[in-house]
């Protein structure tokens, strides 16, 4: 889950929120969409294979 910061950059956030406390992790920022999405792909590819 991609979402656009008051500062123009995108963060990347797990698609689950945590059971405790209500939130999504934070998975990393990044200064363009297209580079988050990037980043969203490799973060799936590593889930499939743990």
């Amino acid at each position: 889950m991609i979402r656009k910061l008051k500062s123009g950059k995108y963060r990347l956030y797990s698609r689950k929120k945590n059971l405790k406390t209500g939130k999504r992790r934070n998975l990393g920022t990044f200064n363009s969409r297209k580079a988050a999405q990037a980043h969203e792909r490799a973060v799936q590819y590593f889930k499939g294979r743990g």
